[in-house]
């Protein structure tokens, strides 16, 4: 993984990590894996998926009962990032503060990442 030893890739916020867990005791799932692909009008798109099984290959964080895995083509996309969980009067979600982002569609469901993580990807 790309990081700094002693600290997580990603962090979760208090509220990400009790809607995780929620979501993982609901029907035992073992965690949430998170990672990005290609798409969208900005060129990537972040994935969210139940995993009932830890990859050897994913990075895991773990935080108050909840566990979130990154996929290994998504670790250098997401190093830095801080995962949070939103409701408001119009909507409910996962939000991605990721540092990486250079730019973001007008619906923002997709993102653009500095072409140097992108070249290689």
């Amino acid at each position: 993984m790309f990081g700094i030893p002693g600290n997580p890739p990603v962090t979760i916020t208090d509220a990400a990590a009790r809607q995780i867990a929620k979501l993982m005791a609901k029907d035992g799932h073992k965690g949430l894996r998170i990672g990005v692909k290609k798409g969208g009008c900005a060129g990537m798109e972040y994935t969210m998926d139940f995993a009932d099984a830890v990859d050897p290959h994913d990075e895991v964080v773990e935080q108050d009962g909840a566990r979130v895995m990154i996929a290994p083509m998504a670790q250098m996309f997401l190093f830095g990032t801080e995962i949070d969980y939103q409701t408001t009067l119009l909507d409910s979600g996962f939000r991605f503060n990721n540092p990486n982002v250079v730019d973001a569609c007008g619906c923002g469901e997709s993102i653009k990442f500095d072409e140097t993580l992108t070249r290689d990807a």
